[in-house]
């Protein structure tokens, strides 16, 4: 990613003018598109060798002006381009095109001339590998990694769609095709062969080079929404002409067979059957992944509005394939309380509106329309999959109808329910062995919420009053009727036990006492009378992470303030079983739970938490996004504000979120 002088750039084909996207990404890049004739010092832009390039590049050769080729960048979007997805970034080539093995394009010059030998570089490559592996991210997303694939031990042969300019690059045809299914049957006798579809042959926009005609007793098409990566799982060879799924055959470990000659052949990762005797360097699967996506592609940032690094456009782009994953049958969302239907809307309702139903009628319909049923997680059913606040919420309490910005959806239980598994508990679980990458963002997740003093709600607050001198234990009180006091407690289950219990333990500590937010606004129950008789002091406005730093200790039953208390180095002790609680991290003084196993750490406890866990909505653009954003937005006050009718508003909005199927 690099910025330059400002150029003028001229355009024939009408995209570059009509696709925000792409204009914006070449306008930061530091392009001014200009209808017109070029002068002196100006570019001509062209889209790679599409059918309108020709125009431009005769103006170029009339007026002696350089070309500037554009592309889409190997990591592109969830949906396609020709239904309308924006692009994560582009490759902007002065020399050439990346496919077209007829000019030396940039890329090329980057994996022929540059080193490659700068050891950050290679790290990164090598996380960016493994978190698109992980993470099932590819250059198309709109498939679903659950889905199975065939039994391993086949041969995948790739198609392509019909007259791709990368095929006509490569001197390929249909001959090319047959040759391609021909070789791959000779060449492993007795193997399945398993011929992965285009999706855009799926969704019917072009032909591709292979149909139904070809299936046999030994050949299958895959024309549903798979994965690659567990495609490549399970192959014992990949065969291409050009596709870009041959470079990420290469990511996952193979040595494709390739007819063509795309930009990944000549490095020696290969097996080419039309070899470019000019690439005679060899590299590895790091240094082509370095060249390819990290120096070459200009990535996007759209909540920043700002160009980014390959890191931050991988982040994104999983952000939404897992909510495309999660969305894509549609949901039907049971009993819902009105003001929360049309946040859940905004989250849940892309690419089918939620649809919202009552008692056995949502079981009903979700049944005959196959969509996913959701409940609520306060309602602890296991005939659905529940929906929880995230642990960064908002600003402002979710009893005062403030909209999450973050939200966990739980397929196997839900967090703050010790009485069974939920995936959050799985996650940390098997979070011992998480990638180096993985670690050290979860770390600066960390140092970002310290330095931003975030919590929760992140409510305004007074100034902490001067506190006793002494060993301070901060006490939070909570919601007595919530369900975490529920399925995570036993013998101490009300703020008035917690708060005897605290004293008994500690006679001499300074015991600091702070009401829950809810219980003290009048909202939920759980008030203590006479809790200045139990505690020293007690915080009745106070800013949380303010208290967090003014003690030494925190005591609490399930209480998000002892994971809080946790990220900012502060011992905790457990009266409950909170999700944070039996993995070392914290004194836990309840039952234990069995099924938590692994001992792990605070950054491993705060990816799982934080980044795998909830799905995060940014509330400016309207997007899925990483959690690094709501942290952004949280931070600089830059959310929409909620007016003195919110409580009204809400519930109305709620309620035409129900019929938002009407006009969507």
């Amino acid at each position: 990613m690099t910025t330059q002088k400002r150029q003028n750039l001229y355009v024939y084909n009408g995209g570059f003018l009509t696709q925000t996207r792409v204009r914006r990404i070449l306008d930061l890049a530091g392009y001014d598109i200009k209808l017109g004739k070029p002068g002196d010092d100006d570019l001509v832009g062209v889209w790679g060798h599409s059918p309108t390039s020709p125009r431009g590049e005769a103006v170029a050769r009339r007026k002696g002006a350089p070309i500037l080729r554009v592309e889409d960048s190997f990591l592109r979007s969830v949906g396609l381009g020709r239904d309308g997805d924006p692009p994560i970034g582009l490759n902007i080539d002065r020399n050439g095109v990346h496919f077209d093995p007829a000019t030396r394009s940039d890329l090329e010059i980057i994996l022929t001339e540059d080193p490659l030998d700068d050891t950050a570089i290679l790290n990164r490559a090598k996380a960016g590998i493994a978190a698109l592996k992980s993470a099932h991210i590819s250059k198309y997303n709109a498939f679903d990694p659950a889905l199975p694939v065939p039994e391993p031990g086949y041969v995948l042969v790739i198609d392509q769609t019909r007259k791709d300019a990368s095929i006509k690059a490569s001197g390929a045809d249909s001959n090319t095709f047959r040759e391609m299914l021909f070789y791959a049957q000779t060449e492993h006798p007795g193997a399945q062969i398993i011929i992965k579809t285009h999706p855009e042959t799926t969704a019917g926009h072009r032909d591709g080079y292979f149909t139904a005609k070809d299936a046999n007793e030994r050949i299958t098409l895959s024309d549903n929404a798979v994965s690659p990566w567990a495609l490549f799982d399970g192959a014992i060879a990949v065969y291409t002409v050009s596709s870009q799924l041959g470079f990420e055959a290469i990511l996952a470990g193979h040595k494709p067979v390739v007819f063509g000659q795309p930009f990944y052949i000549g490095w020696g990762l290969t097996d080419d059957r039309t070899p470019l005797q000019r690439r005679q360097r060899n590299l590895t699967r790091a240094q082509l992944f370095a060249g390819a996506m990290i120096l070459y592609p200009t990535w996007y940032d759209p909540f920043h509005d700002r160009l980014c690094s390959f890191e931050e456009a991988a982040a994104t782009l999983k952000a939404a394939a897992q909510a495309w994953r999660d969305d894509y049958r549609g949901w039907v969302a049971a009993d819902m309380r009105l003001w929360k239907r049309k946040p859940l809307q905004q989250v849940f309702g892309k690419p089918k509106p939620v649809i919202f139903a009552k008692g056995i009628a949502a079981t009903a319909q979700a049944k005959t329309k196959d969509r996913r049923l959701m409940r609520w997680a306060s309602t602890g059913a296991d005939d659905a999959v529940l929906v929880e606040d995230g642990f960064l919420r908002s600003q402002g309490l979710g009893a005062d109808l403030i909209a999450p910005l973050s939200l966990v959806l739980d397929d196997i239980g839900i967090y703050y329910d010790a009485t069974r598994p939920s995936r959050l508990e799985n996650l940390i679980n098997t979070s011992e062995h998480l990638e180096d990458a993985q670690r050290a963002r979860a770390a600066a997740l960390i140092d970002r919420l310290k330095d931003a003093r975030l919590s929760k709600y992140n409510l305004k607050a007074d100034t902490l009053p001067e506190l006793p001198k002494g060993r301070r234990i901060l006490v939070p009180g909570q919601v007595e009727d919530d369900a975490s006091i529920r399925f995570g407690t036993t013998e101490v289950a009300d703020n008035l036990t917690l708060l005897q219990v605290t004293r008994k333990a500690n006679p001499a500590a300074v015991i600091i006492y702070k009401p829950h937010p809810d219980v003290k606004a009048g909202l939920r129950r759980g008030d203590v009378p006479d809790a200045d008789i139990l505690a020293d002091i007690v915080l009745t406005n106070a800013d949380p992470i303010d208290a967090i730093d003014a003690v030494d200790e925190v005591w609490t039953m399930t209480s998000l303030l002892g994971f809080e208390a946790l990220l900012r180095d502060t011992q905790v002790t457990c009266l409950g079983t909170p999700f944070y609680a039996g993995w070392g991290l914290t004194d836990d003084r309840a039952m234990p739970v069995s099924r938590r196993t692994a001992r792990v750490d605070l950054p491993a406890l705060v990816h799982a938490a934080l980044i795998a866990y909830p799905r995060y909505f940014d509330p400016v653009t309207g997007l899925p996004c990483p959690v690094e954003v709501i942290v952004d937005r949280i931070e600089n006050n830059d959310i929409p504000r909620h007016g003195p009718v919110n409580r009204s508003l809400a519930k109305l909005q709620g309620l035409l979120a129900s019929y938002a199927h009407l006009w969507r």
